[in-house]
Parts: C-alpha cells; sequence; structure tokens
C-alpha cells in the first residue's frame, strides 16, 4: 500500500487539475454514451420496422404476380396431361412473355434442376443448374426447387440484375406445378430497400456523431477553462521538476566519474605498480641468467609472486565491478562473498544470515540488493566506526527483504568528512538506494540513532520468480552439491 501512494504521489496540480477535470469526463462521457445508446436503440427499432414493410409488401406484390399468371393460364395446365408436350410449351410461351418493369420476368425450373423459362437471361435455358449458389454461397437452385415440392414459399438470396448484370439481393416467390414438375416463380430486386436502409442508418449515425460533437465541444471548453486556470500552477511545478532532473543527471554523472577516478586508482595504484615490480624483476633475472648469476631464480620467482599479486588485482576489481558469484550462484552466495571480502580487509566482525532462495529474484532485484548491501558496507567501513555489522537476507510473501545493521555513532553524527557534507544530510550514497528501490517499486528504510544504524530494502513480490519443479530443484541442488 505505501509504495501505491508513493507511485501515485502526484504535484498539487496535478491533484487540482484531476479533482476538477475527471469528475466533469466520467460524468459527460456517461451522457453521451447513454444519448447515442438510445437514440441508436430508437433509430434501430424504426428502421427494423421500416425494412419489415419494405419487404413484406415487396412478398405480397410477388405473391400477387405469381398467382395472377397462374390464373392467366391454369385452364390450360388443369385440363392437360402430366405428359402433354404441347400444354407444356403453350405455359412456357406465356410465361416467357410475361416481363413486367425494368428488371421483371418468371423462371421455370424442372425438378432436375434444368432451366425451361428465363427471357431475360436466355443463355440459362435448357442447362442443368442444380448446386448453383451466390456469392455468399447461398443455395438457389436447389432450394427453389425443395420449396416448390413443399408448396410455396420465398427465398433470398443474390442474383445479377438483368439491366447491369451485378449482383443484388433479390427475394423470390416460388410455387409448385406438381403434375408437370414445374417450380415456377418471379422475383424483385430489394437494393432498393437495402439503399434506403443504409440511409436511413447513416442519417442516424451523422446525428450521433453531430451530438457527440457538440458533447465534445461543450467538454473540451469546460476542460480547456480548467487547463488555463491550473497553467500558472503547472509552470511552477515544471520549473522544480526541471531542476530537479538537472540536479538528478549530475548525480548520476558525478558517480559515473568517481566510479571511473576509483577504478584508475586502483589500476594506477594497485595493479600498475605490480606490474611495473613484475617487469624490473625479470629485467633482473633476464640480465643474471645471461651473466650465469645463480640468484636468477630467485629474482624470477619474486617476479611470478608479483605476477600472482596482480592477478588477485584484477580479479578483485572485477569483482567490485561485477561479481560473477551474483550470475552464477544467486544473490545469497554473492553476499556472503561480499562480507567475507568486507572482513579480510577491514577485520570487522560481519555476520551474514539468509535462507535457500534458489535464485528465485529476478536479475534486476538482485543486482539492487547486492548493490545496496555493497554501498552499505562502504558507508560502514568509511563512516560509522562500528566494529560489528549484520546481514541477513529472505523472501516472505510481501517479497524479499535485505537487513543491514552496524553498532556505530549513526549517520547524525558521521555525516560526510569525504565529500564535506553536513551530519545527518544524506549522501550520494544514500540517495543510490532510494532510486534503486525506486525504481524496482520496492521501499527503502534507513533508520539511525546514536547506538548504530539499520538499512531496510524490500523489493516487492513482482519481482519474485515462480518457484521450479521439484525435480528441476533436485537436480540443481546435485549439481551445487
Amino acid at each position: 500500500m505505501r509504495a501505491l501512494r508513493d507511485r501515485l504521489n502526484l504535484s498539487y496540480t496535478q491533484k487540482l487539475f484531476l479533482l476538477a477535470a475527471l469528475p466533469l469526463i466520467l460524468a459527460v462521457s456517461a451522457i453521451a454514451l447513454l444519448v447515442a445508446h438510445q437514440s441508436r436503440a430508437l433509430a434501430d427499432r424504426e428502421i427494423r420496422s421500416l425494412e419489415t414493410q419494405l419487404i413484406e409488401a415487396k412478398k405480397a406484390e410477388l405473391k400477387n404476380y405469381v398467382t395472377q399468371a397462374r390464373n392467366g393460364f391454369y385452364f390450360i395446365y388443369g385440363s392437360a396431361a402430366p405428359d402433354d408436350q404441347a400444354a407444356r410449351d403453350q405455359v412456357a410461351q406465356i410465361l416467357a412473355a410475361m416481363i413486367y418493369g425494368d428488371e421483371g420476368f418468371f423462371f421455370v425450373y424442372d425438378y432436375d434442376g434444368t432451366n425451361l423459362v428465363s427471357p431475360r437471361q436466355t443463355e440459362m435455358i435448357n442447362q442443368d443448374w442444380s448446386g448453383l449458389t451466390d456469392s455468399e454461397g447461398t443455395p438457389i437452385t436447389d432450394e427453389l426447387i425443395r420449396i416448390a415440392r413443399s408448396g410455396a414459399g420465398y427465398h433470398e438470396y443474390l442474383w445479377p440484375k438483368p439491366s447491369t448484370g451485378e449482383e443484388a439481393r433479390m427475394i423470390t416467390y416460388v410455387t409448385s406445378f406438381p403434375s408437370w414438375q414445374w417450380a415456377v416463380g418471379t422475383g424483385v430486386f430489394i437494393d432498393d430497400v437495402v439503399q434506403t436502409v443504409a440511409a436511413a442508418r447513416a442519417e442516424v449515425e451523422r446525428r450521433v456523431e453531430r451530438t457527440f460533437l457538440y458533447i465534445g465541444g461543450i467538454t473540451l471548453a469546460a476542460l480547456l477553462l480548467v487547463f488555463v486556470s491550473g497553467l500558472a500552477l503547472n509552470l511552477r511545478e515544471r520549473r522544480l521538476a526541471d531542476t530537479r532532473l538537472r540536479q538528478l543527471t549530475q548525480r548520476v554523472l558525478d558517480a559515473q566519474e568517481d566510479e571511473r577516478g576509483r577504478v584508475a586508482r586502483e589500476l594506477h595504484d594497485g595493479i600498475s605498480q605490480i606490474l611495473v615490480g613484475v617487469k624490473y624483476a625479470l629485467d633482473i633475472a633476464r640480465r643474471r641468467v645471461e651473466t650465469g648469476d645463480a640468484r636468477a631464480s630467485e629474482t624470477l620467482e619474486r617476479g611470478v609472486e608479483h605476477l600472482a599479486g596482480a592477478i588477485q588485482e584484477v580479479r578483485r576489481i572485477s569483482r567490485d565491478l561485477r561479481p560473477g558469484v551474483l550470475d552464477d550462484l544467486g544473490l545469497g552466495p554473492a553476499i556472503k562473498a561480499l562480507c567475507e571480502d568486507f572482513r579480510s580487509r577491514t577485520g570487522l566482525d560481519v555476520m551474514f544470515d539468509t535462507v535457500v532462495f534458489r535464485n528465485r529474484l529476478d536479475q534486476d532485484a538482485k543486482i539492487a540488493l547486492y548493490r545496496i548491501a555493497q554501498e552499505a558496507l562502504t558507508n560502514v567501513e568509511r563512516h560509522s566506526g562500528a566494529t560489528r555489522v549484520e546481514i541477513d537476507l529472505r523472501g516472505h510473501t510481501r517479497g524479499a527483504t535485505l537487513r543491514i545493521s552496524d553498532n556505530g555513532r549513526g549517520l547524525a553524527a558521521a555525516g560526510n568528512a569525504e565529500t564535506g557534507e553536513a551530519p545527518g544530510a544524506r549522501g550520494i550514497g544514500l540517495r543510490n538506494m532510494q532510486e534503486r528501490m525506486d525504481h524496482l517499486g520496492g521501499t527503502l528504510r534507513v533508520m539511525s540513532a546514536k547506538t548504530g544504524t539499520v538499512i531496510e530494502a524490500q523489493v516487492p513480490l513482482t519481482h519474485l520468480l515462480p518457484p521450479e519443479d521439484s525435480n528441476d530443484q533436485t537436480a540443481q541442488e546435485r549439481k551445487q552439491a
């Protein structure tokens, strides 16, 4: 909860702007959505009602066409035998001549799917169209024959318009001449209905968009007023933020330069001098070998000892920059090695206690906690005057905690003698610790008194990796053993 409050630590201007703008935005958004929903719902009902009325009118018109056509030649069909070819030809001629409007016509299919009458698309006549479908996959011929076999009915599909050749939606009414096994029907294109419905929907969308524009304009004006009123406060906060950013950048640059200077000093004061000694020893040994001096081997041994010291110094510097044990074995062994090196270098009593982490911390958390322990031990060595240091590292239900405590004289008394910082002020080391924890979303607590200092860094649970499988853990333990 504390980490969440730290993350949401807004400035006064931001809080004021949110307090004024957020309720306004929420209220206007709710009103706009409600108006749009109600408008669309009402319009959809009206449009569906209009579409249904138009379609039903088309269907009634089609049924009337077929009924009138059937009545016109029923005297021929009613008195003809099932195999009367002359009567069939006469009825087919009558149907072929019954064209109406720009697109209207009658068609006839036998029950086998062969087209017998198609006056506006004569190329289809005497062709078997079984299995015919439109571009959407809707069956046409087979479905018309099925409807005719069952009596009569409607079917909707896409069909090329005779006038343009382009597909358009058609509604067909088909009936049956059962004794001749004919499916007879006619259709009407409803693209005008589709266009009417589409135009109505487009008009609704335009009205909804205009409503949104009006509401948006009002909201924008209100927000602009809030923004202008808070601009003066925001400018001051921005200047303060820029100043803090420059200070932070300068601290980072100073830290980089300090680290480079430290590495350069260690290379010059340690490795460079050792290597110079190795060079002189080898040079003396070479001259003694040339003169046959028996002391050449002693000189070579000293050179080898100096070279071993240089190797050890390089390893120490490399370990300080990035310890390999941190990546290979995890945070616990790395801090343990750091404590042992600190004990051997300073002679202070260092106690380290931890639980088995099995490398469950992610890489960012391991590096941050290691650097905090490293910085804390450096502060103990330079400023605290302590004789004992205790380090505790363990995981728990809220994440992982690193606790470093010493029995020194505390931060208030120690100050920072090297940088001239006043006693009690926070040095760059503590600021670096705090920034590392802020980056991880963790917390850093520093408790100092005359009897010692406690630094406690807690990493949230999000930086703990899921536990490994039991087989993987057993294999890892065997490998480490």
